[in-house]
C-alpha cells in the first residue's frame, strides 16, 4: 500500500520569508486584478452609447435578443390553467402614463402607420365587437415574481386582419403568401405616450397576444390599465403596455421604454 507522507514542515526564519512571498504576490495579484477591474468599469462607462446603453452591454442585449427571437415562433404557446387556478388580488406593478383619468366612452385608440397616409381612429365598442378570447396564463414580471392571471379580450391578430392595419396596401395581413406587405415594428404607447413599447410584428400577431378590457372576471381598473391593455402571454409583463392610446406601424426600428434604460426589448420567454 502506498504510505501517503505529510508535506514537510518549514520552520524559523524560512517559514517567514514564505509568508512574505506569498503576502506579496497576493498584494501584486489583488492590485492588478483591482487595476484591472477599474479599467474595465471606466472602459465600460464611458463608452459610446447605442439606444441608450453603452455599446459593449447593448451588443450583448442584441445577442440575447436574437437567440430569444430566433427561438420563438407562433407554434411556441405559453401553457394555460383553469381560471380557478386564479388566486388573490391582482398586483399592482408601473403606473407610469396613468395618472390621468380615462372615461371608456372617450377613450380613443389612434392607429398610425410609416408612409401609409392618414391613420384611424377607434373607439373601445369598435373593439369589443372583435370574437372575444379569455386566456388564463402566468404572467411573469422581470423582478422575479409571477402570477396565474385571467385576461380576457381580443386576439391583436384579429383587431389587425378585420381592419387591413398591420400591412402597406391596406389588405389583411397574410405572413406566409405576402411577407413583403408586413411592417416590420409595432410601436404602442400610452395616450400620453410617457410609456411605450416595442414590438417585432410576429410577436404583436402571436396567437396570445390580446387587447384586454377584463382582468380576473372584472373590467379593467386605472391602475391595471383601463380601459384597454395589452397582453402578451409569450414576454416579460414590462412589454404589456397598460392603457393603450397609440398603435403604430413602421419599418424604422421604434424606441421602446425599458430598453433604453439597459433591459432586453424582445423580453420572450
Amino acid at each position: 500500500m502506498l504510505e501517503l507522507k505529510d508535506p514537510p514542515r518549514v520552520m524559523g526564519d524560512a517559514a517567514v520569508r514564505q509568508m512574505r512571498g506569498l503576502t506579496r504576490r497576493s498584494l501584486l495579484v489583488g492590485a492588478v486584478a483591482t487595476l484591472a477591474g477599474l479599467g474595465s468599469w471606466h472602459w465600460l462607462t464611458t463608452a459610446s452609447e447605442e439606444d441608450g446603453v453603452p455599446w459593449p452591454l447593448r451588443r450583448v442585449l442584441r445577442f440575447n435578443e436574437g437567440v430569444a427571437e430566433g427561438l420563438g415562433s407562433p407554434q411556441h404557446l405559453a401553457p394555460t390553467f383553469p381560471p380557478e387556478s386564479v388566486q388573490g388580488p391582482a398586483r399592482t406593478n408601473g403606473l407610469i402614463g396613468l395618472s390621468a383619468a380615462v372615461e371608456g366612452a372617450r377613450w380613443r385608440l389612434r392607429v398610425e402607420y410609416e408612409g401609409r397616409g392618414p391613420g384611424q381612429t377607434f373607439r373601445l365598442r369598435d373593439i369589443q365587437e372583435l370574437p372575444r378570447v379569455d386566456l388564463v396564463t402566468e404572467l411573469k414580471c422581470v423582478e422575479g415574481w409571477s402570477a396565474v392571471m385571467h385576461f380576457g379580450g381580443v386576439r391583436f391578430s384579429d383587431f389587425v386582419a378585420r381592419f387591413g392595419l398591420a400591412t402597406r396596401s391596406g389588405r389583411a395581413a397574410d405572413p406566409e403568401g405576402n411577407p413583403h406587405d408586413l411592417y416590420h415594428y409595432v410601436y404602442l404607447a400610452t395616450p400620453d405616450e410617457d410609456y411605450y413599447v416595442r414590438l417585432d410584428l410576429a410577436s404583436a400577431l402571436h396567437p396570445q397576444t390580446l387587447l384586454c378590457d377584463t382582468m380576473n372576471g372584472q373590467l379593467l381598473t386605472r391602475e391595471h390599465g383601463a380601459p384597454l391593455r395589452l397582453y402578451l402571454a409569450v414576454k416579460y409583463g414590462y412589454k404589456s403596455l397598460k392603457r393603450i392610446g397609440l398603435i403604430r406601424f413602421q419599418d424604422e426600428r421604434p424606441p421602446d421604454y425599458w430598453a433604453a434604460r439597459g433591459y432586453d426589448w424582445y423580453a420572450g420567454l
